[in-house]
This record gives structure tokens, sequence and C-alpha cells, in this order.
């Protein structure tokens, strides 16, 4: 780069600094009038000034960057390799897929194999399932925690299960011990969708490191953010091998773009039916997609890793701030615990309207978004109720009572770091007017 290069590359980013410092300046917080959003973008002037840097070099394609970020991934997890992807959900799809790869030899899974998993969770991480032509078993969850009731895992079992996926829900670990000497006992796959679930930990250990493979989401929401995108992390060298080629169009050629001839012998194979010597960077061993991140994402991404014990931290003190203002209102609503021996990275704050309450989650809901504090559901509620799903071939074990009430009481409000305490305090006191006679007293 020439020096008149450089220095227009620096007026350039001091200009994206001061176009931050004006054009994203944070605005007074005005109760009733300024929105609560459920969940929220967190950046600063450096995640721009790493956009836009990156995007001098119209590095548009995955290179030096996601190399980058992939190792400083692996290394935050402690674990061997993590592969960049274009959004969690295709990290779910390839973590699935990659254990249908006939270079699995008798583990691979077949049409047909069962996986166990919830119905109380995201279509991202039960698809997966259903598009490899396999059979999810559906078991309930348990509550306060919304994570899987481990106590069904062998009722859960038959002949045909080979895998467990599931999530970490919104962001509190499920009961990795249970669920790992579970696996462990079968000889089961374990998948770890840990989208909503950065930094989170279960028994000290970071999740994402339990499972035979892990997913990451950076979706706009989420703990970090590249925009869209996503991670696959794996500790096993063939697994990390099958979830590229998975995602490089299926190729068998492990060379980095740009690279050729890392095997030493290119011109020197002989896979299925090919000619011996058939280019192998040409070569392709399973039915792939492109789903590549590209260098621009990475660089966001990069500079929102270093920040995430900072984003997590205001994510569980937001979590703190609502538990202890709303816990007067224990009698009228199901408040969220922790798994035990686990310290959640809070995606959201989960709320379940009992029964006997003087009104519907719909009033609730409503009533909060009237007054601009944002709402959601826990994803599709129960998913086998869901038009989407009346056709999949599928196994429940029990009654899923507890995924119904999900479905019909429970509504989760933001914790992201983008919420003041100001907002915070505005959420709580709407809580506490909610439209009902003598709540303190009821039931009393």
């Amino acid at each position: 780069m020439t020096s008149q290069a450089g220095i227009l590359r620096k007026r350039i980013l001091d200009l994206v600094a001061e176009y931050h410092q004006i054009a994203h300046a944070p605005t007074p917080f005005v109760p009733g009038e300024s929105p609560v959003p459920v969940a929220s973008r967190a950046f600063e002037a450096a995640d721009i000034q790493s956009l836009v840097d990156s995007s001098l070099e119209f590095g548009l394609t995955a290179g030096p960057l996601a190399d980058e970020l992939e190792n400083r991934l692996a290394e935050s997890f402690g674990v061997r390799s993590a592969s960049l992807v274009n959004s969690g959900s295709s990290a779910n799809l390839l973590a699935v897929s990659a254990l249908t790869s006939p270079k699995l030899g008798s583990r691979r899974l077949l049409p047909g194999d069962e996986v166990i998993t919830v119905a109380a969770g995201s279509p991202a991480t039960v698809n997966p399932i259903v598009q490899n032509g396999l059979v999810p078993v559906f078991v309930d969850v348990s509550l306060p925690t919304y994570n899987i009731d481990s106590k069904m895992l062998e009722a859960a079992k038959s002949d045909r299960t080979r895998a467990v996926i599931l999530a970490h829900t919104l962001g509190n670990p499920f009961d990795t011990s249970a669920v790992v000497e579970f696996v462990r006992k079968h000889d089961l796959w374990l998948i770890e969708d840990c989208c909503d679930a950065f930094g989170a930990t279960s028994d000290g250990k970071r999740v994402g490191t339990f499972g035979d493979l892990a997913t990451l989401s950076f979706y706009a929401s989420h703990h970090m953010t590249t925009g869209e995108g996503g991670c696959v992390l794996t500790e096993k060298p063939l697994l990390k091998t099958i979830v590229e080629s998975l995602r490089d169009w299926g190729r068998d050629c492990w060379c980095d773009p740009g690279k050729e001839n890392t095997c030493g012998k290119r011109f020197d194979w002989q896979l299925g039916g090919l000619p011996r010597g058939y280019d192998h960077k040409y070569t392709y061993s399973h039915l792939g997609y492109n789903l590549k991140m590209t260098e621009m994402q990475a660089a966001v991404g990069i500079s929102q890793l270093q920040k995430i014990p900072k984003l997590v931290a205001k994510r569980r003190a937001n979590y703190q701030l609502l538990r202890k203002g709303l816990q007067e209102l224990e009698h009228i609503f199901m408040l969220p615990e922790a798994t035990p021996k686990s310290d959640p990275s809070w995606f959201g704050f989960p709320l379940a309207v009992r029964r006997e309450a003087p009104f519907s989650r719909s009033r609730v809901v409503s009533f909060l978004e009237n007054r601009k504090i944002a709402t959601g559901l826990l994803f599709g509620g129960n998913l086998l109720r869901q038009p989407a799903y009346r056709e999949v071939k599928h196994r429940v074990v029990g009654s899923l009572a507890n995924t119904d009430f999900i479905m019909s009481q429970v509504f989760w409000i933001g914790v992201h770091p983008g919420l003041t305490p100001e907002m915070i305090a505005y959420v709580v006191d709407a809580f506490h007017h909610l439209p009902i006679s003598d709540w303190k007293t009821l039931w009393a």
C-alpha cells in the first residue's frame, strides 16, 4: 500500500468513527414513547471501522480474516476447529448432515434413524433432522428451565436412535451431565445448538465443548453479530473435514481458497467412478452447498468477539435486574431458573403466565406491546402443532404437557446489552401496573 493510500485509509476510518458518534449517538429514553426492543444489535465505532476497512480491499469472499476469526473462535472455546458459515441455521444443517457422511462408516446416520430432540424449540434445530431423512423423537421439557427433561432420555431411546440434538434454550444450558452420560452409555452422537447461548457454562465448562459438534449463530440480535453468520465447532478432524466439504459445494479437496495441492497428490487420486488422476479440486464426495461466510462479515466478527465478555456480563446483569424487580409477582408469573450447575448467558427472560392468573398471555403481551415493550414467543411453541410439521414422520415420548403449556402461556422479554437501567425499571414498573384489581392481595 502506498503512503498516500495509507493516509487516505486512516482518514476514511477516522471519518467512520466521527460518523458513528453523530449518527448512532444514544438518545434519551422516554418512558412510553421510546421502544424497548426484545433484541437488538450491539455495536460500536470499532465494528463499523472493521467492516469498512475490510471493504476497502474488496475481499468479498472468505479469506485471511475468515481464517483469523475461525482460529480465534476455536481458541476461545478451547476446541480444535471452528468452521464459519452463513447462518446459525446453516450451521445446524451442516452439523446434522455431516453425521450422514459415508466417510463415517458404520457410525453414519441413515434415512429412518432416530434423533432425540424437543418440540419446544426452534425450527432451525429440528428441520435438519427432517431434511436428512431422519426421524425426530420429541421429548418434553422441564419448567422453568425450558430444557429437555433428561429423565425421559432412556424412555426415548429405541434400537434406531443414533443421535441427540438439543439447544441451550434462551442461553440456559441443558443438563449436560445427564445428556453426556446418556450419549456415552449408548454410543450416540451429540450436537449442541449454542446459537442463543454464546458464553454460557455448565459444570464450569463452556457450552459448545460437550458435543461431537456444536453450532453458533451470529445473527444481528445474538450475543455477537456478523449480521448473518454462524459457525460449527468440533474437536474431531474428520468431522471438520466433512463439515467444510458440505459447506464448500461438497468438494473432496480441503485446500484453502487460492491454494492448491495441499495433499501433495492433486492429480493422483482415484475416487468413485472417476478416472485416476482426475483433478482433486473438482472431485465431489458429498451433496454439498455454498454456505460460506464473507470476508467483510468475518471482519465484523473479529471486532465483536473481543467484546463478548462485556456483552455477556451486561446480559446477565439485565437478567438479574428483571428477576429482582419481578420477584413479588411469582404468584402470577413463573420466573425462569438456571439449570443446576450452570451459568447461563441469557438471550432472553422467559415468563410463564400461570394458569390461575386473572389474565391470558395475549392480554399481558398486548399490554406490554402497547407500551412499546417488545416481546417474543418461545419460538414455535409446540412444533408439532405448527402447520409445517403436520406430515413430518416423528415419534413422541410422553404427553408433551409442558411443551403445550409453553405454547399457550410463555413469552419472553429482552435482556440484551442495549437495555439501560432506566429501560429495565420502566419494564418492571409496567408489570406492576397490569390491569387487574388488587393483585398484591390476590391469593395472599
